[in-house]
């Protein structure tokens, strides 16, 4: 598996990240180890997760993806052929929020415990707090790099004029500085990263590493009129978001495309992805091992200039209604 660099940061992963929010939420234990294992023998690396998840189950309180992932790791012992990406600063009911340096310090804590590890790869900013000064965490961050607690930082859902601000204070004041980007970004979201975020980016050489690679779902095709909406927990918010002409427009791209390539909606959409400019890693989830084998053939699927000029042409946010790729 040929890997890509991590902005300057000297990690190196493969092309395709695992989300892992569905652990301990849409997966079990057993079937989440089955999928880590899969993952790790097909050549794959970076684990993407969050102290948060899976938090917004009414019976969970947070860390319950990070734990499963501690477990298989100390089953397993391999923990040098992965690179773990955790994040902290969203809201967890009765732990705090924020990137304070009180906050950051107890939630990365609270993480290796849950993980069984001395150190994280990438240590991410979920979110962006504006009322904490970019001095005060990366500070934090570096003191907690110093004692090999964290290899690397990176940002999560950060404007641009926020990250280029983040960026100048690390070199004023000779702080770490975000070495990746993790945005909304994917086939259908496509104007909110390439606006101003893709170039800072590819400017900075800092990595990136999307969300929401098949946009809910939307994006492997099995969303395509109203009736189709129930068949996940995820269709109400896919509906009203994506199930509209523009959207239909990009699945018939895709529906063309894979035809083309004897591969599926969902694979294209993720080749897609891996082949932009400044991405360094697609993240997207699985919940069977069936679904791991589909993503796993979309990272070494490789989509010829025409290909993704259609892809482009139908996806493009500024096409006129009606208008159609050729």
């Amino acid at each position: 598996m040929k890997k890509r660099k991590l902005g300057k940061s000297g990690l190196e992963v493969a092309p395709l990240a695992f989300g892992g929010n569905v652990f301990g939420w849409t997966t079990d234990e057993a079937t989440s180890f089955a999928l880590l294992d899969a993952f790790v023998d097909a050549g794959f690396d970076m684990v993407d997760t969050a102290d948060v998840y899976s938090a917004w189950v009414p019976s969970h309180k947070g860390g319950e993806s990070e734990t499963i992932i501690g477990k298989w790791l100390k089953s397993r012992g391999r923990r040098e052929r992965v690179v773990i990406a955790t994040k902290a600063g969203w809201e967890i009911r009765d732990f705090g929020k924020g990137l304070s340096k009180a906050h950051v310090v107890k939630s990365v804590e609270a993480s290796l415990a849950r993980l069984q590890t001395d150190y994280v790869d990438l240590y991410q900013s979920h979110i962006d707090d504006a009322a904490t000064p970019f001095e005060e965490t990366l500070g934090a961050y570096a003191k907690l790099i110093e004692q090999g607690k964290v290899r690397a930082i990176g940002a999560s859902n950060h404007t641009a004029p926020r990250l280029a601000q983040a960026l100048k204070v690390s070199a004023e004041k000779h702080l770490p500085r975000f070495e990746s980007l993790q945005p909304l970004y994917n086939l259908y979201d496509r104007e909110g990263f390439e606006a101003e975020l893709q170039p800072l980016c590819v400017k900075e050489d800092i990595g990136v590493i999307p969300y929401y690679a098949l946009a809910a779902g939307f994006l492997t095709g099995k969303y395509r009129s109203e009736k189709d909406l129930g068949k996940s927990a995820r269709g109400g918010g896919v509906g009203s978001k994506y199930l509209n002409e523009r959207g239909l427009r990009i699945l018939g791209a895709l529906d063309k495309v894979a035809k083309a390539k004897s591969a599926t909606p969902a694979q294209i959409a993720i080749a897609w992805l891996i082949a932009r400019p400044a991405v360094t890693a697609a993240i997207a989830s699985a919940t069977s091992l069936k679904q791991f084998a589909e993503l796993q053939k979309a990272a070494t699927l490789t989509l010829g200039a025409e290909s993704i000029r259609e892809l482009d042409q139908a996806s493009a946010p500024d096409v006129k209604a009606g208008a159609a790729a050729s």
